[in-house]
């Protein structure tokens, strides 16, 4: 496979070089060198793996000799019990056969591993992982779930959370507790392993930490299914969400809940705004949370007990600004721990009020757990900055350049991000004008190329608060 993802890889950049090949431009003159340098390092890799394939497929041979040869001193064996042979058999048994037998068990293990404890290129028998690999192309089980010890795995679930959700701690925290009772057995079995409703303003990380939780849980976001409820406002429209009955057109299409969890039963459901939905949605959602399963429009049962069902609501959204604004006008410093703590739970109380009066009680009961999500603050929208920053690096990586950012670039970008009401969205704006635009003309007009360092700072006294542009050593 490795020799394959060679071979693939010179094929492409030798496209690339005969089409720079028709270029005159002195950027496509550098860039065709450094191709040319590229090609000749990814051959000279390629003909190394290629030797050591040949030797390591001699190797195998002789391996396969040895079995051969082991049969058939077991078969001469069988022959000479037959006979009576006794000295034949003795020869055999025990000289030839555990000679042969310890030959296998050497050469075996010297072809799965180099000298250099590295795994071989070429080898006679699967391992432990490849099984898995090929276990999960076929049922949609990630690989590390079937190898990773789950203890270990939902211990660190926090951690691994907070590493893309900031400023939601009781969030992040109840999300864990709820999976990890479910995966201890503590929690009724024949449910979804967690069951939640997300509440809080907008912006504040609510479809993050759904995301998260898929791919953490699940090894990829491709895990989350994803269905916005506002399309389902209409009565008719509920027969879509498990599929129409026989007779009726869209049969044979499935539902979209019901068919989306069939074909890959791990996984996080994301409901977006939820209270959207007509109240019928929520005569199946019923069921769901309580019985773990749905019978589809073609009478197939779907098992949602392997899948975390995560609902999300602007309910009292109206209310959670008009308090974020209060609470921010009454700050002219920072606020203190108790009076933050104190707005969070005036919010919540008002919110749940607000959720009680649109929702049945008999919904909310078979709920794990229900969250508000706190508002974020500056310094919530400065760690988010920062992270967003590392993806924007992702990117650049990508293109095989690099970019560090001054801290005042980073607190410029941060307050013009900074919004009460919107939470982290407009933070995304702001990094799009201030930063990826003049920093994408830039890449055009070919100021930086492949294997340049970038570096971001702002313009002093510039009164539209542009951000600078330079090469910097690696």
């Amino acid at each position: 496979e490795k020799m394959d993802k060679l071979e693939r890889r010179i094929i492409q950049f030798k496209i690339e070089r005969e089409a720079l090949g028709k270029e005159s431009d002195s950027a496509s003159k550098k860039r065709l060198e450094i191709l040319q340098d590229d090609i000749a390092e990814l051959e000279l890799e390629y003909s190394e793996l290629e030797e050591i394939w040949k030797s390591e497929k001699a190797a195998v041979q002789g391996t396969q000799h040895i079995k051969e040869s082991l049969d058939q001193a077991r078969k001469d064996l069988e022959t000479a019990q037959r006979a009576g042979d006794l000295g034949r058999m003795s020869e055999l048994q025990y000289g030839r056969i555990p000679e042969l037998e310890k030959q296998l068990d050497m050469a075996s293990q010297a072809e799965m591993i180099d000298q250099d404890d590295q795994p071989k290129l070429l080898r006679n028998r699967v391992t432990e992982e490849e099984v898995a690999e090929v276990v999960a192309k076929w049922t949609g089980i990630p690989v590390a779930k079937m190898l990773e010890g789950e203890n270990d795995k939902l211990l660190r679930l926090e951690e691994q959370l907070h590493e893309r959700v900031v400023g939601q701690e009781e969030a992040v925290t109840v999300v864990a507790n709820a999976i990890r009772r479910s995966r201890a057995g503590l929690s009724d079995p024949r449910r979804p392993n967690g069951s939640f409703l997300f509440l809080g303003p907008t912006g504040v990380g609510k479809t993050e930490l759904t995301k998260a939780l898929a791919g953490f849980l699940f090894d990829t976001e491709e895990s989350m299914v994803r269905l916005d409820m506002s399309e389902f406002m209409e009565k008719h429209a509920v027969a879509r969400l498990i599929g129409a009955p026989p007779g009726y057109v869209g049969y044979e299409e499935g539902g979209y809940l019901t068919e989306a969890v069939r074909r890959k039963p791990y996984s996080v459901i994301l409901l977006d705004e939820v209270e959207k939905a007509h109240p019928d949605v929520f005569n199946i959602l019923l069921q769901v949370l309580d019985d773990g399963r749905l019978t589809d429009g073609h009478g197939r049962t779907v098992d949602f007990r392997n899948t975390v069902i995560i609902m999300t609501s602007n309910l009292g959204s109206q209310r959670i600004q008009e308090l974020s604004m209060r609470s921010t006008s009454k700050q002219t410093g920072s606020q203190s721990t108790a009076e933050a703590e104190a707005d969070y739970q005036l919010m919540k109380s008002e919110v749940m009020d607000v959720v009680s009066q649109h929702f049945r009680p008999e919904f909310i009961n078979r709920i794990d757990d229900v969250v508000v999500f706190h508002p974020l603050g500056k310094e919530a929208i400065h760690q988010i900055a920062k992270i967003q920053m590392q993806d924007l690096r992702t990117r650049l990586y990508e293109r095989e350049l690099d970019m560090s950012i001054s801290s005042a670039a980073m607190d410029q970008i941060s307050e013009a991000g900074f919004d009460p009401i919107y939470g982290a969205r407009p933070l995304k704006r702001a990094i799009q004008q201030t930063l990826e635009n003049p920093l994408a003309q830039e890449i055009l007009a070919g100021h930086f190329m492949p294997g340049d360092m970038i570096e971001v700072d702002v313009i002093p006294d510039d009164p539209q608060g542009r951000m600078s542009f330079k090469k910097g050593k690696q």
